[in-house]
């Protein structure tokens, strides 16, 4: 797979009727290797390893229902509360990150309510904070490290 802007984390993999799944550590089981699931996975890696989000707050594709569809996230972080901290949209590295990215990540987050947002096509990852308040979002330069809201 190809080498994405994410530092170099070591995976399992395992082939199967000519195709190749990857160990996903979040969901207990081997996951199909597309190069959208390549993306989730070093997220997955990043969040733990160099953000410090505990494992025990993430979940990784599961589904939610917005606006009465049903659809799927690729990453979440919750608050010790059960809030949400943060909400990621994974794209495999060919697909640009377009202005429908945000608006696909910003209806789910109309029901999700994150504090953070984060967009990514493993080249090139955007970080937006939300302030709800002000009704306003400010982009952030990195995703702050995981720290337990108080």
């Amino acid at each position: 797979m190809q080498k994405l802007n994410f530092p170099s984390y070591s995976f399992r993999f395992k082939n199967s009727e000519n195709k190749v799944a990857v160990f996903d550590s979040l969901r207990k089981k081997f996951v199909l290797l597309s190069p959208e699931e390549w993306v989730r996975q070093h997220v997955i890696q990043y969040l733990l390893r160099e953000k410090g989000h505990p494992q025990s707050l993430l979940s990784a594709e599961k589904q939610i229902k917005v606006n009465g569809l049903t659809k799927r996230y690729d990453v979440l972080t919750f608050n010790p509360d059960g809030s949400i901290h943060l909400v990621v949209e994974c794209k495999g590295p060919s697909i640009p990150i377009t202005q429908e990215t945000f608006d696909q990540i910003a209806r789910y987050n109309l029901t999700l309510r994150a504090q953070y947002l984060m967009v990514t096509n493993g080249l090139r990852h955007y970080f937006c904070q939300l302030d709800y308040i002000n009704e306003t979002y400010h982009f952030l330069p990195e995703l702050p490290n995981w720290k337990s809201p108080q």
